[in-house]
């Protein structure tokens, strides 16, 4: 018997892994795939081209403190600074350059003055200052389970000297209320609401306040991008945790979890058996809830676990290019690169609000939402020479399309409709793709099991967040009915997006459990 089984080889599985394994725990990580990483993955798509399945940009997890915490630059993980961060370019015919959004405050805020005016630059300055120690703040409140007192001192910001109930009015208010409250031009407002729509939810929806926020972090520390792909960061942590004894078997699912007075069993689609006093489930809820079903678990409580869990409509689908050229934005500054970070392409909120809406009727967007990320352009180990990669992320996209139609008939054509929309503001563009592959939703389930193609696992609304995630009950990591078993990914608190914080924490509760007598019955007969 080893002591823990992690299902699963996402980056919080592998960092839940790493951290039994550092305190001397025998871990063992079970990945249905071939390609370890789950959705931060990186795999060869086009010839020559190592290309990310999922994540790009790693904007969370260099605020955490786990990637000098589990030293993974010794295991050959390595950041570049995404800077710019961020470009806005200027809608098609308006005549003004785009916005450009540097670490440099000072930079971003005269590259605001000159595509919107002053008194937005001034704003801007002002919305950096209130909201960075503010997103600081909500950033240490995802460094562990979401306890009630944690999340009211840290998240509402009661350590900041603010009046209590007036900030968090604040943070439960719309990522609109907040553009409105601080600027004026619709182009600005649209560029921030569409950076803080990346966590699956529309500005318009109460408590989205903090993701609008979360820009001002930018200015402390920008997204980075690991040298090699997305998947430099999970094969950092499998050699991290092979240095400390872990294994990971890949190709291998765990298909049923069950509990006996010794421990777990987790059952393998080989046919194995694995005998652990611990499981660390890092696959999707549901998934976890099917393996619990299979294994003989209550299933009264999962049915009623899996009516509650509300996965949504779908988040959008991928364009993934192979060019041999970057964008070029007429709009963009001259002799600036623009193309290091995120490529906000929208003009107008209304764009991003009618996108969403038509999502939740099973239709497809009246315009893409999209954001273009080329990061081959700052990591040419990416690409042949002479050659660069473009991926087009495009929002609101359903997973049930309505009246009967099939992704699988619509899936290019749609591509084609995204490509354009950065035609559009980078005419040329489409004349440089050599090399396509569109990822519709049913294609993101199927790849990497992510249940109706949301790459957050379960919607990221108020009510699905913190000690709501993914429920109440289920949101200490921990599973009623089911001791020893510990749930961390997407599906719980802080939720999607690239952070490692829930695989710290899962592993921080299983430690504390053994540590303090919870878990004595199991682990030391």
């Amino acid at each position: 018997m080893i002591d823990a089984v992690v299902v699963g080889s996402g980056h919080n599985a592998l960092v839940s892994a790493c951290y039994l394994a550092r305190a001397g725990w025998s871990v063992e990580v079970l990945e249905r795939d071939t390609v370890l990483g789950g959705a931060v993955s990186t795999v060869e798509r086009f010839p020559g081209h190592q290309v990310d399945r999922g994540s790009s940009a790693h904007i969370m997890i260099r605020h955490t403190g786990i990637v000098e915490d589990l030293e993974l630059a010794d295991h050959g993980l390595r950041y570049l600074d995404c800077d710019p961060w961020a470009f806005a370019p200027a809608p098609a015919g308006s005549g003004r350059p785009g916005i450009v959004f540097h670490r440099d405050l000072d930079r971003t805020c005269r590259s605001v003055a000159e595509s919107c005016g002053a008194a937005d630059a001034h704003a801007y300055r002002r919305f950096v200052a209130d909201w960075g120690p503010r997103s600081a703040s909500v950033m240490r409140s995802f460094g562990g389970p979401p306890t009630g007192g944690r999340l009211v001192r840290s998240f509402w910001g009661l350590d900041t000297g603010a009046g209590a109930a007036a900030l968090s009015r604040e943070f439960l208010s719309s990522g609109d209320a907040l553009l409105d409250n601080y600027f004026d031009d619709e182009h600005l407002k649209a560029a921030l609401a569409w950076f803080g729509a990346q966590s699956g939810p529309p500005m318009s929806e109460p408590g989205t306040a903090p993701m609008v926020g979360f820009a001002a972090l930018m200015h402390t520390l920008p997204p980075g991008r690991a040298v090699g792909g997305s998947g430099s960061l999970t094969r950092a942590l499998a050699s991290r945790l092979a240095a400390d004894g872990g294994t990971v078997r890949l190709g291998d699912a765990a298909v049923e979890l069950r509990r006996d007075s010794g421990g777990w069993t987790t059952r393998t689609a080989s046919g194995r058996e694995v005998r652990s006093r611990v499981v660390v489930a890092g696959c999707h809820i549901l998934t976890t809830l099917d393996l619990l079903d299979r294994g003989g678990h209550d299933r009264g409580q999962i049915d009623d676990w899996r009516r509650r869990i509300r996965v949504g409509p779908g988040i959008g689908m991928v364009v993934r290019l192979a060019t041999d050229a970057l964008p070029e934005y007429p709009s963009a500054p001259d002799g600036e690169t623009v193309t290091s970070g995120l490529q906000l392409l929208v003009s107008d909120r209304a764009q991003l609000r009618l996108a969403h809406g038509s999502a939740l009727a099973g239709e497809l967007p009246p315009t893409p939402a999209v954001l273009a990320m080329s990061f081959s352009g700052i990591d040419p180990s990416l690409s042949p020479p002479g050659e660069h990669q473009v991926t087009l992320w495009s929002q609101w996209h359903p997973y049930a399309l309505s009246g009967g139609r099939r992704w699988a008939d619509l899936a290019e054509a749609e591509g084609d409709r995204v490509v354009a929309e950065i035609e559009r503001l980078a005419p040329g563009f489409t004349a440089s793709v050599r090399h396509r592959l569109v990822q519709s939703p049913v294609d993101i389930e199927s790849e990497m099991g992510l249940i109706g193609g949301n790459v957050m696992h379960v919607e990221m609304s108020l009510d699905q967040m913190f000690m709501w995630r993914p429920l109440p009950e289920l949101s200490g990591h921990r599973v009623p009915g089911a001791t020893g078993l510990y749930l961390t990914g997407a599906s719980t608190h802080p939720g999607g997006g690239v952070s490692g914080a829930s695989g710290r924490s899962a592993a921080s509760v299983a430690l504390s459990d053994a540590r303090f007598g919870r878990l004595r019955r199991i682990l030391h007969r």
